[in-house]
């Protein structure tokens, strides 16, 4: 899984990373995972990084993401840290 931002930053080296808001990206496709068109929405696609690697945990890469898309987090399996509601008691 590839990346798609709405914009960019460059390093120290010149090397172009993603800052924005980040979408997953299947390299070959024109739309992101949750379907938005990367022409239409003039987004910027990453071939070298990761999904895993602009995750604002993974640190790096996503010093300049400042939104990761939920539907996509979603369409990817990633669940949040931590639910809002769970039951601890359950009744007998």
């Amino acid at each position: 899984m590839q990346v798609a931002a709405t914009d960019d930053w460059l390093d120290p080296d010149l090397v172009r990373f993603p800052a924005g808001e980040v979408h997953g990206w299947i390299p070959g496709r024109n739309s992101t995972i949750c379907g938005l068109q990367l022409s239409r929405s003039r987004l910027r696609t990453f071939r070298g990084i990761s999904w895993d690697d602009v995750q604002p945990e993974s640190g790096g890469m996503a010093e300049a993401v400042q939104v990761v898309c939920r539907r996509c987090s979603a369409a990817l399996g990633a669940r949040p840290k931590s639910r809002r509601w769970s039951r601890t008691d359950p009744r007998p």
